[in-house]
């Protein structure tokens, strides 16, 4: 009986240290919204802004609507995330702003940042045909780097990102589509994981 005692307490003591180092409060449903508005603008972007058989043009107005719609996913998806992990976060009597929500974070921001600023540099060279490889392959990067401070599994979801980077890197003709694949059905597909496992579960 002092045995199962003795484990019982090893075993909340665990799970609160395990609590207080990693932000376990990540919304399953804000990544599907977040695969849903990728796709989204990626059929904007097919439909009106790429030219037929060419590539877009540095400083053309296609090339800037195009900026637009991914800042415009890119914060759609963050003030989602936002909002539905703090929904959650109350739900479960957690913090959203912490210590460990800075250092992931940091750790998160650190690759995408570089790897955004690796982008513009090529792009002002006139390299664009691996922009959705790198894109790829930075936010995987990112995600890994990142995932020491959140559920553990968002690291395999980096991993995939990186490889169909990397695979994308050998098909470069097909980056639109290798973007939408990795932006969206794979966010989609892990954020229906995430949300049946964590929020149903």
């Amino acid at each position: 009986m002092e045995s199962k005692k003795y484990l019982d307490d090893i075993s909340q003591i665990k799970d609160l240290m395990n609590r207080s180092s990693r932000f376990i409060s990540l919304s399953g449903l804000s990544g599907i919204l977040a695969g849903v508005y990728a796709i989204t603008g990626a059929i904007v972007t097919y439909l009106f802004l790429l030219p037929k058989g060419d590539y877009v043009v540095l400083h053309s107005w296609n090339f800037r609507m195009i900026i637009g719609i991914l800042i415009g996913v890119a914060v759609l998806s963050l003030v989602t995330a936002y909002l539905l992990t703090s929904r959650k976060a109350r739900k479960n009597n957690e913090k959203v702003w912490d210590e460990t929500t800075k250092r992931l974070l940091i750790n998160f921001m650190v690759p995408l940042v570089t790897g955004g600023i690796y982008i513009l540099i090529k792009l002002n060279s006139q390299h664009y045909g691996l922009t959705g490889s790198l894109m790829l392959i930075f936010y995987g990067l990112a995600l890994v780097n990142a995932s020491k401070y959140t559920i553990g599994n968002v690291r395999y979801l980096g991993y995939v990102e990186i490889v169909l980077g990397l695979i994308c890197a050998a098909f470069p003709g097909y980056g639109f589509w290798f973007w939408i694949v990795g932006f969206g059905f794979l966010h989609i597909i892990y954020g229906s994981l995430i949300y049946f496992k964590e929020e149903k579960g």
